[in-house]
């Protein structure tokens, strides 16, 4: 069950707003992103550490014997499912880490390229695709939120299809 949330994880920032590469025997993949920061884009400067992920609608995903649906649904994963950050980078490089840190985490994800913010739009080239997501960001821009619409297996095994708000803040570093 763990293996599950951990990929349900890694795929939602994965699958937000793909545009893949054609099939044809040509691989047209999308450029990387290069050059100077524009106006506006050195607010994503740094290492972003997952916060929170509330859902639209109350699910139960802890293997606990419990009805105990919340909306909250970090508080219902594990320290390696937390575990995820963001490093976006002056020259337009980016990683993605998720349990990396916490300890004995068994199913670690990364992954990287390059990035840009535009309009409110956080647009992401990596392993021949492109991924765009709308990022609402704080006051402060110590915080950023996007959502995404997906389907979610509960613990006993119903899938819901929900909108999931994830929250990164800020690392000082």
């Amino acid at each position: 069950m763990k293996k599950m949330y951990s990929r349900t994880i890694a795929m939602m920032f994965l699958m937000v707003g793909f545009w893949s590469c054609n099939s044809d025997d040509e691989t047209n993949c999308p450029e990387d992103f290069t050059g100077s920061l524009g106006t506006g884009e050195e607010v994503l400067v740094g290492k972003w550490q997952l916060k929170a992920i509330k859902a639209e609608e109350a699910l139960d995903l802890t293997d606990d014997d419990t009805d105990n649906p919340s909306k909250d649904l970090f508080a219902q994963y594990s320290a390696c499912q937390k575990d995820a950050f963001y490093t976006f980078e002056t020259d337009r490089t980016y990683a993605y880490e998720q349990g990396k840190t916490a300890e004995d985490c068994e199913n670690t994800f990364s992954s990287d390229g390059t990035w840009r913010f535009a309009s409110n739009t956080l647009n992401l080239v990596s392993s021949c695709s492109v991924q765009s997501t709308g990022l609402e960001l704080n006051e402060d821009f110590t915080e950023f939120t996007f959502s995404v619409d997906y389907k979610i297996s509960e613990v006993d095994g119903s899938v819901v299809q929900t909108t999931l708000d994830f929250t990164y803040a800020l690392l000082d570093e």
